[in-house]
């Protein structure tokens, strides 16, 4: 099918970066960075009690020298960890864009649980956007809450027990309330997500069809539920943002009692006041400095995964979505498959065997025991009541779905998984309401296909009487949904994509002059009736000027055929 609403494939996108690092790799040189510190600390605390010592000032060049040396180190190692964890993220979420894109691309438009477009732009364009500060963050702080902690106790262990004991008594309590917090963040999180991506839909879908809604005098009903839909998301990311705020609190009020408690002992210690807790003897000045330079670090870990655990949760919701948007659903047959179209256009034999369908979920059963034959270059009429499967049978004809049971033949070939999509790149398909992308009349017209002749798409604006049009216009870009353009001239733009796609031998038109003045209607029907000159062309519609034009009328009652003319 060369038309708009067909949904093309998308193939997970490559990484771009070449061998991606091992995924402990980031989270290694985090820990390797922070343990710098423990040098830089001990030759700190030596420094500053040789000056109270009384030595001179030469002797602290070559302490300063390895502290910025070790300082360059970190900050270097750091740096590299950095970028490792923000590359492999981004890559990661690529590949999840990927399947969720692709996923999203071979679903059958006659799936109803398929995800609305706004909501699926949202989950992918937006939401994804969430996975990334949670992949490249979470997992390096991760670590180093786990490691640095018991790293700078067992440092400390050695010159007194009691300033370890302190930082052992006051850490538990930081993980578990997290933990706590993090559960009610995870369903905010959550929440808010599930929240964007209704109102995404929500906004897209008034926006298609703010007409309607003009003419219907519904602008104000329509504002009043966009107003109650933001108070509701600023009421869900206030949530969010309470709970983040009140994890950081809670750390920053344990930490900095540890910290306090550590200080107190040390000075009192050094005082007299508090002789115990150094393993008998008296802690030395040197000691004393180098406990308290590294009891903030024990708690920096905890700090840094208090600020990610925001973003853990927020990753959280938005790989739950992307999950959810790559989860297989009604598949478009053949999908997968490449196309491989022919050049010129010959009339297509169709022949349906019994064919039946039932879409997922209906109540009322769809066409039944359906069998009918249709010659090369015969123009057919379907014609019946709204819910008679017009569409429907249009669809499966298109392979936008398979049957349940039954036979499609084209060109004496089963319409398969195996061979839709190549039976789809010689057809073409008119909507009642074609898609117009934001672009000029030329770039819908072609759809980033290369034509086969230089005078290709001069001639097809020609037959489809948009030439005119299309000179007025020039490089000027129509607005996403055919804005700036006419319900005629959008129809007569997907006759021009029919015309330059010279390959389609048959043409499925549904409700082609739907919705159109008789004038219009009646120049659509004649463009398409020239267009298809040559080609077999199926027409579902309820229109008896357009219906009489065809060589052949079949009606359909909602089960099967009632009778052909």
């Amino acid at each position: 099918m060369r038309e708009s609403e067909r949904s093309p494939r998308h193939p997970p996108p490559a990484n771009g970066e070449g061998v991606r690092p091992a995924p402990w790799l980031a989270p290694a040189l985090a820990v390797a960075s922070a343990l710098l510190w423990l040098p830089q600390a001990g030759i700190l605390a030596a420094a500053v009690a040789g000056i109270a010592a009384g030595t001179g000032a030469a002797s602290l060049v070559v302490p300063a020298l390895g502290v910025l040396a070790l300082g360059l180190l970190r900050a270097g190692l750091e740096a590299l960890g950095g970028r490792l964890a923000w590359r492999a993220a981004r890559a990661q979420l690529s590949d999840l864009r990927g399947r969720a894109v692709a996923a999203l691309s071979a679903r059958s438009p006659l799936d109803a649980g398929r995800i609305p477009s706004g909501e699926a732009a949202s989950i992918v364009a937006e939401q994804a956007e969430a996975v990334v500060p949670w992949l490249a963050r979470f997992r390096p702080a991760r670590l180093k809450a786990a490691v640095l902690p018991l790293v700078i106790f067992l440092a400390i262990l050695p010159f007194s027990w009691t300033a370890a004991l302190v930082l052992l008594v006051a850490l538990p309590v930081i993980p578990v309330f997290m933990v706590l917090v993090g559960w009610k963040a995870k369903a905010a999180s959550e929440a808010q997500m599930v929240e964007v991506g209704g109102m995404n839909a929500f906004l897209l879908d008034r926006l298609r069809g703010m007409a309607t809604i003009r003419s219907l005098g519904a602008i104000e009903a329509t504002a009043l539920r966009v107003r109650a839909d933001a108070e509701s998301l600023r009421a869900r990311t206030m949530a969010v943002l309470r709970i983040a705020f009140l994890t950081s609190a809670v750390l920053e009020l344990f930490a900095a009692l540890g910290v306090a408690m550590v200080a107190v002992y040390i000075g009192f210690h050094l005082l007299g006041d508090l002789p115990f807790g150094a393993w008998g003897d008296k802690l030395t000045l040197a000691e004393g400095l180098f406990i308290l330079l590294l009891a903030p670090a024990f708690f920096e870990p905890l700090r840094e995964l208090s600020a990610v655990w925001h973003d853990k949760a927020a990753g959280e919701a938005g790989m739950a979505a992307l999950q959810r948007a790559a989860e297989p659903g009604m598949a478009l047959p053949g999908a997968e498959a490449e196309a491989a179209a022919p050049q010129t256009a010959a009339a297509t034999a169709l022949r349906l065997e019994d064919l039946r369908f039932r879409h997922a979920g209906a109540t009322q059963p769809g066409p039944r025991g359906l069998s009918l034959a249709i010659a090369p270059g015969e123009h057919v009429a379907l014609v019946g009541p709204s819910g008679s499967g017009k569409s429907t049978l249009l669809s499966l004809i298109a392979g936008l779905a398979a049957p349940d049971s039954g036979r499609i033949e084209i060109d004496g070939r089963l319409l398969d998984a195996q061979a839709a999509a190549g039976l789809r790149a010689r057809m073409a398909w008119i909507g009642q309401a074609p898609h117009i992308f934001a672009g000029s009349l030329a770039q819908n017209v072609t759809l980033g296909r290369t034509l086969p002749a230089a005078g290709s798409l001069p001639e097809a604006l020609r037959i489809a009487r948009l030439d005119q049009v299309a000179a007025r216009r020039g490089s000027a870009p129509v607005g996403e949904g055919g804005t700036g353009l006419s319900g005629g001239e959008a129809l007569r733009l997907a006759l021009a994509r029919v015309a330059a796609t010279p390959q389609a031998g048959l043409i499925l038109a549904d409700e082609p002059t739907a919705h159109l003045d008789a004038a219009t209607a009646r120049e659509i029907a004649e463009g398409l009736v020239a267009l298809a000159q040559g080609r077999t062309l199926i027409v579902a519609t309820h229109d008896p000027e357009l219906a009489a034009r065809m060589d052949r009328v079949i009606r359909l009652d909602g089960t099967g055929m009632e009778a052909a003319a």
